[in-house]
């Protein structure tokens, strides 16, 4: 069986909407998808799933050739999406309905603008027609009248709430057993109370930071329980690396969160949250290296512990726990150590808190504005040398004239 679902991409599917196909075809229907708008987005069609994109220039070009094959039909539709300004819907539905002779049944996933297409649809086409109403169409309908038109041509309305198939009753008039109440599914095996040992690693995607080290080393480590947050993005740098993709090609992909570049009051909550601070670093293949990370300042600063390498400047400053550069077993092991004792973690954190406070504060940057004001001093110091002769010469001039 297959389900012709007419649904918009504005910005990919809204997530409810694609965990409600994800269960269809996980019971087995096949999903083909008519997009009223199309915009890749954060969930976007399965592979599997037949996708129907569209061109407005071709459908619109296609109306002659569509209204030759059902003329009468067309004709008296046309009229009907003229007067109630819904050209755009009327002409999308005829263009659909060229591809949905395999289709057993049409889904419009809401009560709007896609239920307006599901219904030139179904008229042109006589298969049956279902749709879901959630909530916005119910206060704020882009076409009342035809929304009521449509929902009396519906096979089945769907609705999330028992308030919504009240609303229905009592402000559209819809006979309350024409209206089943299905509220929006959670996968419960997916979505359910897990502790996590959460290890967070903040930076540009460029090597040296030691993404790829880090996601071996939890691959060698093969426990569930170990999650790892990324934050971050391409930099400024030309020389990125793909860390998702380095993720899914190591098959770890299920244990890593990325966020995305966070700032703020954003960055500070994913340090508060996590259990342990890690950045591999290492030079990279140009022969580049870090300074200091600022991201390891700031875990420290957080009372976290940190678990990182003996590269250039980090080991002057953090004793433990430290690893070579590029030694996936022994950041495997650190990482193990860290995991298995509390009170490991605690002390670590205490520890480097109180290096962050020494070493990193704050009057570092007042140190920093120190400096600049004794260079600025100096080089007024040195305007003042250089014309104290010129003026000296002046005065000999002006006594020699007198």
């Amino acid at each position: 069986m297959r389900i012709g679902v007419i649904a918009t991409l504005k910005r990919g599917m809204e997530h409810f909407v694609y965990r409600e196909l994800s269960f269809f075809a996980a019971a087995g229907l096949a999903i083909s998808i008519f997009p009223t708008k199309f915009r890749l987005g954060l969930y976007n069609p399965r592979p599997e799933w037949r996708l129907h994109r569209w061109n407005m220039l071709v459908v619109v070009l296609l109306q002659p050739l569509l209204a030759l094959q059902w003329p009468l039909k067309y004709l008296r539709l046309f009229s009907e999406a003229l007067y109630n300004k819904v050209l755009p819907d009327f002409f999308l539905a005829c263009y659909f309905s060229r591809y949905m002779a395999e289709v057993d049944v049409i889904y419009s996933t809401f009560g709007d603008h896609k239920l307006f297409v599901g219904y030139f649809c179904k008229r042109l086409l006589q298969k049956p027609l279902v749709v879901t109403i959630h909530a916005y169409e119910l206060y704020r309908n882009p076409n009342p009248g035809l929304f009521l038109r449509a929902l009396a041509c519906c096979d089945q309305i769907i609705t999330v709430t028992e308030h919504n198939r009240e609303y229905l009753m009592r402000q559209y008039g819809i006979d309350v057993n024409a209206v089943e109440v299905v509220r929006c599914g959670v996968d419960t095996n997916e979505y359910r109370p897990e502790r996590k040992f959460v290890i967070l690693i903040v930076g540009f995607f460029v090597e040296r930071k030691g993404h790829e080290i880090l996601f071996r080393a939890l691959k060698e480590l093969r426990q569930e329980d170990i999650e790892i947050w990324v934050v971050g993005d391409e930099g400024a740098e030309n020389k990125t690396v793909d860390v998702a993709a380095m993720a899914k090609r190591l098959a770890i992909d299920h244990q890593v969160a990325f966020f995305g570049k966070l700032s703020g009051n954003a960055l500070k909550a994913v340090y508060r949250a996590c259990d342990v601070f890690c950045l591999p670093c290492r030079t990279d293949s140009h022969g580049v290296a870090e300074g200091f990370p600022v991201a390891l300042m700031e875990a420290m600063a957080f009372g976290k512990p940190v678990i990182t390498t003996r590269h250039v400047e980090i080991p002057r400053i953090i004793k433990r726990i430290v690893v070579d550069e590029n030694d996936v077993q022994g950041l495997a092991v650190a990482i193990q150590q860290v995991y298995g004792s509390a009170s490991l973690r605690d002390e670590l954190g205490v520890n480097n808190r109180r290096i962050a406070e020494q070493v990193f504060s704050s009057n570092n940057a007042a140190r920093s504005a120190a400096l600049l004001r004794q260079v600025i001093d100096r080089n007024k110091g040195k305007q003042a040398d250089q014309s104290a002769p010129i003026l000296q010469e002046e005065d000999a001039a002006d006594v020699s004239r007198a």
